[in-house]
């Protein structure tokens, strides 16, 4: 009998090793990651049980209310479209034959080299596809007056943003590949612990390989804000030898400040136009909030469920892989370049689908990091001017989708932290 030949459908003894120890470590991560969660997380931060917001025309006037609704209602229009198209563009390629017909296109060469080329394709398609969308919005910023920088200045963070990307994914991927290629059966044990621990090693070094990309910074200089500040993380039992200042002012008007990295690394910054245009009570609130985080050691805690996360998401990588479908005739495998497309398209679905377990934590840290502010600095009055000032320089809708918030929002709403300084306030005057 003659023919094409069919894929061989006898079981792969590797693959089917691969599998059973996928399982297994799918199961061992995502345990310690429950465990871990049920016991670091603030599950209950809030005094005194849930917050009820107040009325945003208690806040704002109905114009600012008004404005800050518009401006969302079309922000929401271009990150939401641009997330589908990528997400979409993302399966197209990883779940039919085109992305395979990419890959086939890089034949020369060794094989991590066939990664970064399809990885670097990929994503430029990705970037390129959504940059409509992209330019909308930031054209949507600098009308409303969020944004300051130039179309030059944005092209260039642009660039550096895609490379990083670039070159983050293609290292992920080759060491992943590595594993499966040098450990057949093994490979999602070893490659789960590595991702895990590259997930730890970037932590620690974004301070200072990455965020001098795209910022500079100074030491906040000597004053009586520096004094307090100082102060106030003795008080709060932070050892802090220095608060950077960042030059965000060249690209925004919105209000920051944020902690990175841990152990030798650890920095508290906030942005320059913070400390230039709120009243220094209100700027204590602010980095009082920061240095909280510090305190509960937030970033090392969420780098540990990031790195049990990873180590998941490769457990998860090798069971989808294993008993995947079939494309063109060939079965998915960890081992061949050609699987690139794919594993991106497994990310970009990851990614949304796990934004809600995510997203659900960090708010429970931040309001957190909220109560020690207040409770610190004993001053709800200038935390609930701090956040109304953040707000309208951020255009923040008072009152956003209740899924949108549960979905991608990383922070309590600015009127739910209102209502916990209220709750606080009251709490303080007993």
């Amino acid at each position: 009998m003659t023919g094409a030949a069919s894929p061989d459908p006898s079981p792969n003894p590797a693959s089917g090793a691969a599998l059973r120890v996928g399982l297994g470590v799918t199961l061992v991560a995502g345990t310690a990651l429950v465990v871990l969660g049920a016991l670091l997380v603030p599950w209950d931060p809030v005094p005194g049980g849930p917050l009820v917001p107040p009325d945003p025309l208690s806040v704002f006037t109905a114009g600012q209310v008004e404005r800050a609704e518009e401006f969302s209602r079309w922000a929401r229009v271009w990150s939401w479209s641009s997330l589908a198209v990528s997400t979409l563009l993302a399966c197209w390629f990883g779940f039919s034959r085109r992305g395979r017909a990419v890959v086939a296109r890089f034949q020369r060469g060794p094989w991590w080299l066939r990664v970064v080329q399809a990885v670097a394709v990929l994503t430029v398609a990705g970037r390129l596809v959504t940059l409509p969308l992209g330019l909308a919005h930031r054209q949507h910023l600098r009308e409303y007056g969020l944004s300051t920088q130039s179309w030059a200045g944005y092209a260039l963070d642009l660039l550096k943003g895609e490379a990083l990307d670039i070159v983050v994914t293609s290292l992920a991927v080759i060491v992943v590949m590595a594993c499966a290629r040098r450990w057949r059966r093994w490979w999602p044990a070893v490659a789960g612990s590595l991702v895990a621990a590259l997930v730890l090693a970037g932590s620690f070094a974004y301070p200072v390989l990455v965020e001098p990309l795209f910022s500079s910074f100074e030491t906040l200089p000597a004053g009586s804000l520096r004094t307090e500040i100082l102060d106030l993380a003795d008080k709060e039992g932070v050892e802090v030898d220095e608060v950077l200042v960042a030059d965000a002012s060249r690209r925004t008007t919105t209000l920051n400040a944020y902690v990175s990295g841990f152990g030798g690394t650890r920095r508290v910054v906030v942005y320059d136009n913070l400390v230039e245009d709120l009243p220094p009570e209100q700027a204590l609130s602010v980095v009082a909030h920061e240095l909280a985080h510090a305190r509960h050691d937030d970033v090392l805690v969420g780098s540990v469920l990031g790195a049990l996360g990873g180590g998941l998401a490769v457990g998860l990588l090798a069971v989808v892989l294993a008993l995947g479908g079939r494309r063109g005739g060939r079965a998915w495998s960890m081992a061949d370049p050609a699987v690139v497309p794919v594993l991106l398209a497994l990310f970009a679905v990851g990614s949304l689908l796990a934004s809600p377990v995510e997203n659900t934590v960090s708010r429970q840290i931040e309001t957190r990091a909220d109560v020690d502010a207040l409770e610190t600095t004993g001053d709800p009055a200038a935390f609930v001017e701090m956040q109304r000032q953040l707000m309208l320089r951020s255009l923040a809708d008072p009152t956003p989708y209740a899924w949108s918030q549960f979905w991608f929002g990383s922070h309590p709403t600015g009127l739910d932290r209102i209502a916990l300084a209220q709750r606080v306030a009251e709490r303080l005057d007993r």
